[in-house]
């Protein structure tokens, strides 16, 4: 089993997957973690340009690839591999594809009341593979950023938990996408997002909370 993002998500994973039995044969991130003393599994310190390719082909013993929390484009070569390549998104699909930050604060400005992480096979455009699994929860009428991230950020750890067993025994089953999926909420979207600054949501949809320490950047974009 190999895994490829970043972020603590990425490390709770690989945790609960050597807990749970499963031989963890490489970790590819980008470092913005660190990597917890108590993981000692293989790691390679990527950018979003060097991603390895077909060559994990031959390290997962399992034939299986995790994307989580993961900010690096997947190649051509790794997706037609045959290796099973799994991602957990941060958003119902088709109607929230993109950047998690970006599609939070978006669900909010559009007056959602649930949101969902999901799990979806990769294919080779972004967030559009076969559903295969997904956990709701409620948008409360006084959430703000903070409080749907940290429940996205749960809920995607819950799914991959859940999940996991029947992902790697390849007994999940998929439902298709559009062909021509909309709604996805990417870099451009993120930054845009100050444009609604007179909507009435604007404020509860950039109240980031705790997430400001992680993001100041995005803090003062959207302030």
């Amino acid at each position: 089993m190999i895994f490829i993002g970043d972020g603590s998500l990425l490390w709770r994973a690989v945790h609960h997957a050597r807990d749970a039995g499963f031989a963890v044969d490489l970790v590819c991130t980008g470092g913005r973690t660190p990597v917890p003393p108590a993981e000692q599994v293989p790691v390679r310190l990527v950018t979003r340009a060097d991603v390895p390719g077909a060559e994990l082909r031959a390290l997962a013993t399992d034939g299986v690839v995790w994307s989580i929390d993961n900010p690096f484009i997947l190649d051509a070569p790794l997706l037609r591999s045959g290796l099973r390549v799994y991602n957990i998104h941060g958003g119902p699909l088709p109607a929230y594809r993109g950047i998690p930050m970006a599609t939070v604060a978006y669900a909010i400005l559009n007056g959602e009341t649930e949101f969902a992480a999901t799990l979806h096979e990769v294919d080779e455009r972004i967030d559009t593979g076969p559903v295969l699994a997904e956990r709701r929860f409620p948008i409360g009428p006084d959430d703000v950023f903070e409080d749907v991230m940290v429940e996205l950020v749960e809920a995607c750890h819950q799914l991959f938990v859940e999940h996991l067993e029947a992902a790697v025994a390849g007994t999940l089953t998929g439902r298709p996408q559009p062909a021509e999926p909309s709604g996805y909420y990417g870099a451009a979207a993120m930054r845009g997002l100050s444009a609604h600054r007179d909507h009435p949501r604007y404020a509860r949809a950039t109240d980031l909370g705790l997430f400001e320490d992680f993001y100041p950047d995005l803090a003062e974009a959207w302030s």
